[in-house]
């Protein structure tokens, strides 16, 4: 059997990242990688087949090339994930594993290949619809008027004439999921008015046929609780791992 990993372009690939969310149906947080040429592409063939691909970009800076975030195989082909794994990784020269739980292939991968692996961030998809109101707190979109500052936000809730929370939906996902983002003013925490503002924007994500989804970081336990509050739920977390040394030592041993 002749394993080839080859450096390669998105448009050679382009067919296995179908097939890699198509099976996976999730919010991929990396998607955007590729659209902003933050990622490079290498592709996997046995004797001259073409099998599968992998993705690297850089951990803590774009510009770098040094974590696995997408791997995928087809699968008549997988009972060679591991020897293909390991051949990727030589010949990109990656030190890290990222990975979100829901994606079992690569998180199989990071299990066993990767050390020191932790949780990043919490993912959160949509679960059920809430009704929640708020006598006296307008949904709306921005307008020219509002005082956003630095805020790109869509949307705001206003209440007696002041806007008391923002948020949005980024769309550069891999379709048709959202992501909602949203930020409530110090002064009027703990009001309800997060959960009103995810509502509000999970109803937007709907109309403009997009399914809403988003995230947090680990430690935000204000956040989950609201997403989880709106009718979200969490479907996995964002995984890191080390395997700077572990891949060497499990080659070693084969």
């Amino acid at each position: 059997m002749e394993l080839t990993v080859i450096k390669t372009g998105l448009e050679e690939i382009q067919s296995f990242r179908i097939l890699f969310l198509q099976e996976n149906n999730f919010q991929f947080i990396c998607n955007k990688c590729h659209d902003n040429g933050w990622a490079d592409t290498y592709l996997f063939m046995i004797d001259g087949i073409k099998i599968g691909y992998g993705s690297i970009w850089g951990t803590n800076r774009r510009e770098d090339r040094d974590t696995v975030f997408e791997f995928y195989v087809i699968r008549p082909f997988r009972k060679f994930s591991n020897s293909i794994f390991q051949k990727f990784q030589a010949v990109s020269g990656a030190i890290y594993i990222e990975s979100q739980s829901n994606d079992l292939f690569l998180s199989s991968m990071l299990y066993v290949y990767a050390q020191n692996v932790c949780a990043e961030a919490i993912l959160f998809e949509d679960h059920f619809m809430t009704n929640i109101t708020i006598p006296g707190v307008i949904f709306r979109k921005t307008t020219a008027a509002d005082n956003m500052g630095d805020d790109p936000s869509e949307y705001v809730l206003e209440q007696n004439g002041e806007v008391v929370a923002s948020g949005g939906l980024m769309l550069n996902y891999n379709i048709p999921f959202a992501d909602i983002y949203m930020e409530v003013k110090e002064p009027f925490r703990q009001k309800g008015l997060g959960h009103l503002i995810v509502q509000e924007l999970k109803k937007e994500a709907y109309l403009m046929g997009r399914v809403p989804a988003a995230r947090c970081n680990i430690e935000n336990q204000a956040s989950k609780a609201t997403l989880i509050k709106a009718g979200l739920r969490v479907c996995g977390f964002r995984l890191k791992g080390d395997m700077n040394n572990t891949l060497t030592k499990t080659i070693q041993t084969n």
